[in-house]
């Protein structure tokens, strides 16, 4: 088929990295893997930070509307538009009103609803998204809790699920010399949750600062000097700040650490996880949001109690005090992503899903 794949929140093509850039990236890879003709149709951006805001960006919809109408009456329409990631500060102002008068299908893959949003100023954009989610041919969910949110919204949708996944090639050529004592951890520095993440990771390691371990941290962002300053007092030794790397750089830093500590706080459900589970690291998180979703708990990791930040801490010291179990809970980790979360699987899985919506 010829998908139009569209992410009104960041388009695949967008120079700043980020979870939904790189799960974009990965949806497509799948399509093609799976043998269909993916093409980005439109890199413009819906997302909103203020209800005024999106009505501006809203009365800008219609020239990119035109433009697709135009491309598309010359013959080139496709056969399925492929919608990432629509919420209410991003919904889709191009797909619905092109499908409708082209015929072509619509998909929906990561919507979400937040249902104190049905009232307020942000009401009318949240009833574009139900709108969409409610005419799609199906809507595809990550995690439970989002296919059970969208189900209550929209009763009557049609909804199917897929696991999140992530390329694992990277982490099959990667070498390294794990460390068992050396955390890692690879995210963003940005305000809100990623932060939120920051400051509760570097209050656990705080109350185990007589345990032997270091931390590197990959990411960059705008909160990046509040970020080191959270770690201020660990020993300049201790803590690492790496900025931001390319993936096989990541990839190549991971296999050389020995635990992934990351407490996820209101994840969705972290690609970041899996990357690091790909490489045979065991995970430290908070059982939250969809954290549960990429690691089993007492399996391929621990998963901690909301904002326990004790519990967190004696989690990280627990694998630090025991190689056996770190080297145990690594293993599974890597072999739960390469058997059920690997890119060939997803494209399996998708294109079953694609096929039915099609028809």
């Amino acid at each position: 088929m010829k998908i139009a794949f569209y992410a009104p929140l960041k388009s695949p093509r967008h120079p700043v990295p980020s979870g939904d850039r790189l799960m974009a990236r990965l949806l497509m890879r799948a399509m093609e893997i799976a043998g269909h003709d993916v093409e980005v149709v439109s890199d413009f951006r819906s997302f909103a930070p203020t209800p005024q805001q999106a009505m501006d960006v809203s009365a800008k919809a219609g020239e990119e509307i035109e433009r697709l109408r135009l491309k598309w009456a010359s013959g080139k329409k496709p056969d399925l538009w492929f919608c990432y990631h629509p919420y209410y500060k991003s919904p889709d102002l191009l797909g619905p009103i092109l499908c409708a008068e082209f015929g072509i299908p619509h998909v929906t893959a990561e919507a979400s609803h937040s249902p104190k949003r049905d009232r307020g100023e942000w009401a009318p954009f949240q009833k574009q998204v139900v709108a969409q989610v409610t005419s799609a041919r199906i809507n595809i969910a990550f995690t439970d809790r989002d296919r059970i949110g969208l189900e209550r919204a929209v009763p009557g949708g049609r909804f199917a699920s897929i696991a999140p996944f992530v390329d694992t090639a990277l982490f099959d050529i990667a070498t390294g010399n794990p460390q068992p004592k050396a955390l890692i951890a690879v995210a963003m520095m940005r305000s809100g949750d990623k932060f939120q993440s920051y400051a509760m990771l570097a209050d656990a390691l705080r109350l185990i600062a007589d345990q032997p371990w270091n931390l590197t941290v990959v990411g960059d962002g705008p909160s990046r000097h509040e970020v080191e300053q959270l770690f201020s007092g660990l020993g300049a030794n201790r803590v690492r700040f790496l900025g931001e790397l390319s993936a096989e750089s990541i990839a190549v830093e991971l296999a050389n650490s020995g635990i992934y500590v990351w407490p996820g706080c209101g994840e969705a459900y972290g690609l970041a996880y899996l990357e690091a589970q790909a490489a045979g690291l065991p995970v430290v998180a908070q059982n939250t949001a969809g954290v549960p979703e990429v690691v089993k708990s007492g399996v391929t990791g621990y998963l901690t109690p909301e904002g326990d930040v004790a519990a967190y801490a004696a989690a990280v010291a627990g694998l630090l005090s025991d190689p056996a179990q770190r080297s145990a809970m690594g293993s599974r980790a890597r072999q739960f992503v390469l058997g059920e979360r690997s890119l060939p699987h997803a494209a399996q899985a998708l294109d079953r899903i694609l096929q039915e919506s099609a028809g």
